[in-house]
């Protein structure tokens, strides 16, 4: 194959053409990248690719409209196009090969695959340039044309045969893929419209592998495709003779069961493939542990499509996840109220902290007789493409039951930590960056590993963060919260008892703990200059936490008069919207600028 090929790829996503470009290296092929439809139309007579990789999702001209343009235009309506796309279904495809699409790729893209298919349709468009050449040259032998013409076609059939293959076969696992088990399915739900009855039922089983993304991160990529090759190789040793097992790609499966007699026998099945995954793969002689989820849509006369039960298999797997690892779900209509909208927010959770949409704002800490600014804390915000700037509340409680919460914690610390090393390099010296630590993050096996590296990444002095842990992480399990602030006390690390007061402990008990400060919550705070009680129980935490050499922070602070109440009271640090709201990195730098704030000209 020649290794000057020029192939443009047409994708309104930088960072898929760099995979692509990673993926294509070794070719040699020459890459010309659009970000958009109309650029490529517009530098199609530039580059004259000889084939186009082209996404169908994108904003303005999709990919079915610019694949339309092209094989319209008579200059161009030669070059081979591979449609790109997540929308892995029957009719996407159908679409493609309606607008003049060669070739068709789902998402994740395969390395194997798409080198695979190039190849094959450079190889095409080369014999179609040859047929045209000795058209030209022929035209007076119109006998050996024929039988010619012939020949080509023959050649062609076959490596449209080979082409179909690929796609109804997945070319790493050897299962069949998501559009032969539609077509199964939709084979099945049109010989059950016939029959007035039938004694056996089908179901579908949507398996999911857990922690798949650790296995490609610590062992790389090509042992991920080797587990899923040995995975494939055990499921199949479970299938009856009328079963199917497919791959959906990157690290989920899908069992079609036909011919069983009822849920107990679907139950039974499901609970063996989730006791075949205690046993290792072995991968290149390597034991490799992983576990499974499984959601089962039964057979049922009201889903019309094949697209229906595999969205209701995949909603009860999610809801499987939720129960923990190894468990499986059979799917029930009254999961539609919540589950729709938690899949979603899951999904665009994901993609957020794939695409960077997770921003840190910073407020600021000061100290309240001065009014000096001491340090802010990091509080996370969801940059939503759709939904704009998402509060926290929003989204926080759904990281933490999905278990996001850990990589979205962990990037707010180490963005925080990188942005007090900015301040520090300009000057600003001597600040606190505070930073919440849920139950989870808490009690997250891996912390105190986490921390150190970020620390170590980022160069900040560990005296300078100061992680805010609520009552509840700490008394959850006391003995191993004793230990772990001790380790963190160790590496100068500050500890402040976050919402204080709320909980369960008792000022008395904090005393075990290597606390530095407490931080007052704002349900005091709001109403201190009507409620007297409220008041006494600020004097206690700040008469107590004074005596056990801690620092009283009041939050929430958003009057004058709350804050005389909070000096008289002997409360040191506090913040809150009389000071400022959450600022995002450059209005937190401007503020750094006079280190004493004015309340009369708060930021918000």
């Amino acid at each position: 194959m020649n290794s000057f090929f020029s192939i443009m790829v047409v994708d309104d996503e930088p960072n898929n053409f760099d995979v692509i470009e990673t993926l294509l290296y070794t070719e040699g092929y020459v890459l010309n990248y659009a970000s958009n439809g109309q650029k490529a139309l517009e530098r199609l007579n530039k580059y004259k690719p000889d084939l186009i990789l082209l996404d169908v999702m994108m904003p303005e001209l999709n990919g079915f409209e610019v694949c339309q343009r092209i094989k319209a235009n008579p200059t161009s309506q030669h070059i081979p196009i591979i449609m790109i796309t997540a929308l892995d279904s029957k009719e996407t495809l159908a679409h493609s090969l309606e607008v003049g699409a060669d070739d068709f790729i789902s998402k994740p893209v395969s390395g194997i695959e798409l080198k695979a298919r190039i190849r094959s349709l450079l190889r095409i468009s080369q014999q179609h340039q040859s047929i045209q050449v000795l058209c030209q040259q022929l035209q007076g032998v119109n006998q050996q044309l024929i039988e010619l013409n012939a020949v080509l076609e023959q050649q062609v059939e076959e490596r449209t045969a080979r082409l179909e293959k690929i796609i109804l076969y997945d070319e790493l696992t050897q299962l069949p893929s998501r559009i032969f088990l539609f077509e199964k399915l939709e084979e099945i739900l049109r010989y059950r419209k016939k029959q007035s009855q039938t004694q056996n039922m089908f179901a579908l089983l949507y398996l999911d592998c857990d922690r798949f993304k650790l296995v490609n991160s610590a062992l790389g990529y090509q042992m991920g495709d080797q587990l899923l090759v040995a995975i494939a190789q055990r499921l199949q040793q479970y299938l009856s003779p009328q079963d199917l097992l497919a791959y959906l790609g990157g690290d989920e499966f899908c069992f079609f069961l036909d011919q069983r007699k009822n849920k107990s026998e679907i139950d039974q099945f499901a609970q063996t493939i989730l006791e075949s995954f205690n046993l290792p793969f072995i991968v290149k002689n390597q034991e490799i542990f992983t576990t499974a989820c499984i959601g089962i849509a039964l057979e049922d006369c009201t889903y019309q499509t094949p697209q229906h039960y595999l969205q209701n298999a995949d909603t009860a797997m999610y809801k499987a996840k939720l129960k923990g690892k190894g468990c499986y779900q059979f799917f029930d209509m009254l999961m539609y109220t919540s589950s729709i909208q938690n899949l979603q927010l899951n999904n665009d959770l994901r993609r957020g902290l794939e695409r960077q949409e997770f921003l840190v704002y910073y407020q600021p800490i000061v100290k309240l007789t001065t009014l000096e600014i001491i340090g802010f804390e990091a509080l996370i915000r969801w940059q939503h493409p759709q939904r704009g700037l998402v509060a926290p509340s929003e989204f926080i409680p759904f990281i933490e039951e999905t278990g996001l919460i850990i990589p979205i914690g962990l990037l707010v610390l180490k963005q925080a930590c990188q942005q007090l090393r900015l301040w520090e390099q300009n000057g600003y010296s001597d600040l606190i960056m505070s930073v919440n630590l849920s139950v989870y993050q808490f009690a997250h096996p891996t912390l105190l590993e986490d921390i150190d590296r970020i620390l170590a990444e980022t160069e900040i002095s560990p005296a300078c963060l100061k992680l805010e842990i609520t009552e509840t992480a700490i008394m959850e399990n006391t003995n191993t919260a004793i230990l772990l602030t001790q380790e963190l006390q160790a590496r100068q690390i500050q500890i402040s008892i976050d919402d204080f007061g709320t909980g369960y402990s008792s000022l008395g008990y904090l005393s075990q703990f290597p606390v530095d400060s407490i931080k007052i919550d704002r349900s005091f705070v709001k109403n201190i200059s009507d409620n007297q009680q409220n008041v006494e129980i600020i004097k206690a935490i700040t008469s107590i936490g004074h005596t056990l050499s801690m620092t009283i922070i009041a939050e929430g602070i958003e009057t004058q008069q709350q804050l005389a109440y909070l000096r008289d009271l002997g409360c040191e640090l506090g913040q809150g919207y009389l000071f400022a709201k959450p600022l995002n990195s450059e209005q937190a730098t401007a503020i750094l600028k006079h280190r004493i704030l004015d309340t009369n000209k708060a930021i918000n």
